[in-house]
C-alpha cells in the first residue's frame, strides 16, 4: 500500500514538472494561477524564503543582480512587472543544508539598464520571486530597480557672507537632483564639519549649515558636498569672514601744556583698540585726539630789593647791610636772584686792632676829624652820582622806545618802502604793525633805495613793506628777518610756507621778508585769471630781493591731480594787475619749478610777487575735493537751534576762514569735517537733514533738502558754500539733538555727518575747532628751520655737484628722491644739488623724516660701488644723520 502512495507522488511531481517546462519553453506562456492555488491546497509546509530580492540601483550601464533563496523548493522563478521572466534568463543552483537536511534552491537574474528604460508603467520597475514545492507556492517581496543618477548643478549654492563676531551664520545648500537622493556634508577649508563635535554648529536636515554665534575661528571657505551611489558633487565655495568692529579705548590723561609760558595746547588721545578692528571691521568713528587751549603761567625771575642802610660799626670794626629777593620774588619756576643777600665791610679802612680799638687813637684830634669829613664827603658824592646815572638811563630807554614805535608806525602809513634800524619791539607794538603788500620793484620811488645800518656789528639791509596792498585787516600774513643762514616762514593753519635756503641771501646782509594770503579780489581779477582757483593767492616779498638760490614755496591745493583730467597752471600777477601764465605743471620750464603732490604744490621761485595755482578741467572726470563741516549754535530764542553746513575747497586756508566766521558767532563744530569728491560733470550738490526726532524737534516744511547748482560749487574759488537748517524744540526740557546731515553730488559721492550734541543753555562754551602744536610758530631762522644739518647739506652738494664718468651725480640724486621731471631747470642752477635738497626740505617739512634721504644716499653709494672701480685715491662718501 505504501509503495502505491509513493508511486502516485512521483507521478504527480513528474506531471507538474512537465507542465511547467512545457509552459516556459513555449515562450511567454504563464503558469496558471489556478494550478498554483490547487497545489497550495496540498497539506504540509510551504516554501519559505531565506533571501528575498532587494531594491537596487543601476549605475551607469552596469546590470544588477536580483537573488532569491528558498527551502523546500522544487523551482523558483522571477516575475517582473507582472510577467514571468523566461527560464533561460535564470541562473539556479541547489545544495543541501547541513543542519536541517533540506534542499535549498537559489536563483539569480540580471536586470539591465535597457530593460528599465523600456518599461513604462505607473510605478517603478519591480520584480519578485515565486517558489514551488510539492506542497504549494510562496511569493517574495517586491524589489524595485531604478536607474541611479546625480545632476551636476546644485539647485542652490551657498553664498559668502561677512558677519560680525557673535552674529549668526546661515549657509544654504540645495543639492543637485539625483536618485537616490544625495547626502550632504559640509567642508570648511577642505576639512569635514561635524555638528557632533561642536555644539555651536547645527547641520540641519534641510542641508543648511547654521553657526549660532560666530567666532573668529569660523572664518574660512565653506563647501557643500553632495554624494550618492553614482557620484560626488561640490558646490561653489562660500567665503565667510567674521569681522570685529573697532572700539575706543579710554581717554588718556590730559598732557601738560605744550608751552612753559603763554597760550599753548593740551591734548589727550584714545586708540581704536578696544577691540581693534579685524578682518575689515569698521574703524572707530569720532576723533582719536582732543585738543584744548591752555594758559601756562610764565616764569618770573626774582629781582633784588634795594640794599638796606649800613648797620652801625660793630666792636669788630665791621658793618653789614641786607637785601631780599622780593622785587618781585621768583614765581612759576622763575630763577632765584644771583648774588649774596648780605654784605659785610670794614668800617675803619683796615685800622682796627684785635681788641676792637682804633690804631689812630694816638693821633691828634684834628687828624681824626679830617678823616671823617673826607669819608662822608666821598660817600655823598657817590650817592649823587648813582642817582644821576639811574635818571639818565631811564630817560635814554624811554627815548629809544618811543623812537622805535614812531619808526614802525610811520612806516606803516607812508607809501613805498623806507629803511630803518631794526630793533626788537614790544609784542603789542609788533601786533599793531600790519603789512599789506602786493607791489613790484618798479613801484619804488626813485629817491628810496635799500640802505645799510649796523645791528650787532653786522651790516644789514632792512626793507619794510608799507601800505601798498589793498587788503584790509588780513590775518593770514607773517614776516621775519633772514640772513645768510636762511630760514622758514609759515602761515599757521593755512597750508602755506616759504623756505629760504642757506646761502640764498648774501653774507653780512639781511632782508625782512614777508608772505601773505590775498583774501579779497574784484570780479574782474577773478575773470581775468581764467581758471578754477585750486589754492590761495600768495604774495611774498619784498620786491627787489637779490637771491642767490630760488626759494621754495608750498601751497595746499584741492585738486585730485591727474594729467588726463586737469590742466594745472601757475600764474603770476604783473605790475598792472594782469595775470600771466608762468608755466603748466606738466611742461618743462627753466623759469621756475613745480612739484605736485596729492594735497600740496611745491614751487621753486627766484622772483618775489603774487602767485596762484589755477586749473582747467579737461574731462568731466576732473575732481575737486571739498571739505564738509557742520556747526551749530543757539538762536535768539531759547527754543531755536541752527545747524549750518559748510562746503568749502579742501585747503586749510579755506577752512580756516570758515572757522574764523563761526567762532565770531559762537558756533560749535559738531562733527569731524569730512572730504567729498566733487566731479566736474555739471551735476548739482544736495544737502539734506535726516532722522530728526519728530516728537522732540520740528523743522520748517520744505527745508529739509537744499540744493546748490554746479556752478556755485565748482567756481566757488575758496569761498565757502553754506546752508542752514533752523530747528525748534518743543520743550525746554529737550537738551539733546541727534540727526544726520547728508551731503551728496547728484549721481556722485556722498558723505554723512552724524550730529549728536547738547543744546542746553548752560553749555555756552565753544570747543576749539582744531589746534596744531606749531600754531604759534610763524618763522624760524638759522639751522633750526631745516631738517638736514648744514654740514651734511654742504657735503652732499660738494659730492653730487661734481661731474664724473657717469654724468652729473645730481641727476641720480634727483631720481632717487623721486624728482624725475623738468631736470633742465636744475641744470641752470649753480648748485643743482642745493636746489634739489631745498625742494626735498619743502616736501618733507611736516614729517621731518630723514630716512628717505638717507636711503637714497645709501642706494646711490651702492650703485657707485658696483659701477666705479675703487682706488686708493677714491674718497668714500659717508653721510651720517
Amino acid at each position: 500500500m505504501g509503495s502505491t502512495v509513493k508511486g502516485r507522488r512521483c507521478f504527480l511531481e513528474i506531471i507538474l514538472a512537465l507542465a511547467l517546462c512545457g509552459t516556459l519553453v513555449s515562450g511567454r506562456g504563464t503558469v496558471s494561477d489556478a494550478l498554483a492555488d490547487s497545489l497550495s491546497s496540498v497539506g504540509g509546509t510551504l516554501p519559505h524564503f531565506l533571501q528575498e530580492p532587494e531594491d537596487a540601483y543601476i549605475i551607469k550601464n552596469n546590470p544588477i543582480k536580483l537573488r532569491c533563496r528558498a527551502t523546500p523548493a522544487l523551482q523558483i522563478f522571477f516575475k517582473c512587472n507582472g510577467e514571468w521572466v523566461h527560464q533561460n534568463q535564470h541562473t539556479s543552483q541547489e545544495y543541501m543544508d547541513q543542519n536541517t537536511g533540506l534542499k535549498i534552491r537559489e536563483v539569480t537574474i540580471n536586470v539591465t539598464r535597457q530593460q528599465v528604460e523600456d518599461f513604462h508603467g505607473p510605478e517603478d520597475y519591480w520584480c519578485l520571486c515565486v517558489a514551488w514545492s510539492h506542497l504549494g507556492t510562496s511569493k517574495s517581496r517586491k524589489a524595485t530597480v531604478r536607474i541611479a543618477y546625480l545632476r551636476k548643478n546644485f539647485e542652490q549654492d551657498p553664498q559668502g557672507n561677512e558677519v560680525p563676531i557673535k552674529g549668526m551664520i546661515v549657509l544654504h545648500c540645495r543639492p543637485p537632483e539625483g536618485v537616490p537622493m544625495a547626502e550632504v556634508k559640509w567642508l570648511k577649508n577642505e576639512e569635514l564639519v561635524s555638528s557632533l563635535e561642536d555644539d555651536n554648529i547645527d547641520t540641519r536636515a534641510d542641508h543648511n549649515l547654521i553657526i549660532n554665534e560666530a567666532r573668529l575661528s569660523d572664518s574660512g571657505n565653506y563647501t557643500c558636498l553632495a554624494s550618492n551611489v553614482v557620484a560626488k558633487r561640490r558646490s561653489a565655495t562660500a567665503t565667510v569672514v567674521v569681522f570685529v568692529n573697532g572700539g575706543w579705548s579710554l581717554w588718556t590723561e590730559w598732557s601738560p601744556c605744550s608751552v612753559n609760558c603763554g597760550r599753548g595746547v593740551q591734548k589727550r588721545s584714545r586708540t581704536c583698540t578696544n577691540p581693534a578692528p579685524l578682518n575689515g571691521g569698521a574703524f572707530c568713528e569720532g576723533m582719536s585726539v582732543q585738543k584744548i587751549t591752555c594758559n601756562a603761567l610764565c616764569p618770573v625771575d626774582g629781582v633784588w630789593e634795594e640794599w638796606s642802610e649800613w648797620m652801625m660799626c660793630s666792636a669788630q670794626c665791621e658793618r653789614q647791610r641786607w637785601r631780599e629777593c622780593n622785587a618781585p620774588p621768583p614765581r612759576h619756576r622763575g630763577k632765584m636772584c644771583e648774588g649774596e643777600g648780605q654784605s659785610t665791610e670794614n668800617c675803619t679802612g683796615g685800622l682796627c686792632t684785635q681788641n676792637g680799638k682804633l690804631m689812630h687813637d694816638v693821633k691828634p684830634q684834628s687828624m681824626e676829624n679830617s678823616i671823617d669829613v673826607a669819608l662822608y664827603s666821598g660817600l655823598s658824592a657817590g650817592v649823587i652820582a648813582v642817582v644821576v646815572l639811574i635818571v639818565a638811563i631811564t630817560l635814554y630807554r624811554k627815548s629809544q622806545s618811543e623812537y622805535g614805535v614812531d619808526v614802525i608806525d610811520s612806516s606803516a602809513l607812508a607809501g613805498g618802502f623806507q629803511s630803518f634800524n631794526f630793533k626788537t619791539t614790544r609784542q603789542g607794538v609788533a601786533d599793531r604793525a600790519e603789512y599789506h603788500v602786493k607791489a613790484h620793484p618798479e613801484t619804488l620811488p626813485a629817491n628810496l633805495h635799500p640802505n645799510y645800518s649796523t645791528v650787532e656789528g653786522k651790516k644789514t639791509t632792512m626793507i619794510a613793506p608799507n601800505g601798498i596792498h589793498t587788503l584790509m585787516k588780513t590775518q593770514f600774513k607773517t614776516s621775519a628777518v633772514f640772513g645768510h643762514l636762511g630760514g622758514r616762514l609759515v602761515i599757521p593753519n593755512a597750508g602755506v610756507s616759504l623756505l629760504v635756503p642757506h646761502g640764498t641771501i648774501a653774507d653780512d646782509t639781511s632782508w625782512e621778508m614777508y608772505m601773505l594770503i590775498n583774501q579779497e579780489e574784484s570780479s574782474a581779477q577773478s575773470e581775468e585769471r581764467c581758471g578754477i582757483l585750486l589754492g590761495p593767492e600768495i604774495t611774498y616779498g619784498p620786491p627787489g630781493l637779490n637771491l642767490s638760490y630760488p626759494v621754495a614755496m608750498t601751497i595746499a591745493h584741492c585738486a585730485e591731480v591727474s594729467a588726463e583730467n586737469w590742466n594745472i597752471k601757475l600764474k603770476r600777477q604783473t605790475k598792472d594787475n594782469k595775470w600771466e601764465e608762468i608755466m603748466s605743471v606738466d611742461d618743462e620750464s627753466t623759469s621756475c619749478y613745480c612739484l605736485m603732490d596729492s594735497h600740496s604744490c611745491h614751487l621753486l621761485l627766484d622772483q618775489p610777487g603774487c602767485y596762484v595755482l589755477v586749473g582747467e578741467p579737461i574731462t568731466d572726470a576732473a575732481i575737486k575735493r571739498l571739505r564738509i563741516a557742520v556747526f551749530g549754535s543757539m538762536e535768539a530764542s531759547s527754543m531755536d537751534y541752527s545747524l549750518r553746513v559748510h562746503c568749502v575747497d579742501d585747503t586749510p586756508h579755506a577752512f580756516q576762514r570758515v572757522v574764523t566766521a563761526e567762532t565770531s558767532r559762537g558756533g560749535q563744530l559738531l562733527e569731524e569735517p569730512k572730504m567729498l569728491f566733487f566731479k566736474g560733470n555739471c551735476l548739482s550738490l544736495q544737502v539734506s537733514i535726516q532722522d530728526i526726532p519728530q516728537f522732540l524737534w520740528s523743522i520748517k516744511p520744505f527745508t529739509t533738502c537744499q540744493e546748490f547748482s554746479f556752478t556755485q560749487v565748482w567756481y566757488s574759488n575758496q569761498q565757502p558754500v553754506h546752508c542752514a537748517f533752523s530747528l525748534q524744540r518743543h520743550s525746554t526740557s529737550t537738551t539733546q539733538l541727534s540727526c544726520k546731515i547728508s551731503v551728496r553730488q547728484v549721481k556722485g559721492h556722498e558723505q554723512i555727518l552724524q550730529v549728536y550734541t547738547s543744546v542746553g543753555e548752560s553749555e555756552k562754551e565753544t570747543v576749539p575747532f582744531f589746534m596744531q602744536a606749531d600754531c604759534t610758530v610763524t618763522s624760524q631762522t638759522g639751522a633750526k628751520a631745516f631738517k638736514i644739518p648744514l654740514s651734511i647739506r654742504q657735503r652732499i652738494c660738494t659730492t653730487f655737484d661734481t661731474a664724473n664718468a657717469k654724468g652729473k651725480d645730481w641727476q641720480l640724486l634727483a631720481q632717487k628722491l623721486h624728482i624725475q621731471r623738468n631736470l633742465s631747470y636744475f641744470t641752470k642752477q649753480k648748485s643743482p644739488s642745493a636746489v634739489i635738497l631745498s625742494l626735498w626740505e619743502a616736501r618733507h617739512q611736516d614729517s621731518g623724516d630723514l630716512d628717505s634721504l638717507a636711503s637714497a644716499l645709501e642706494e646711490i653709494g651702492k650703485i657707485h660701488c658696483k659701477s666705479l672701480p675703487q682706488s686708493p685715491d677714491d674718497k668714500e662718501t659717508d653721510f651720517t644723520f
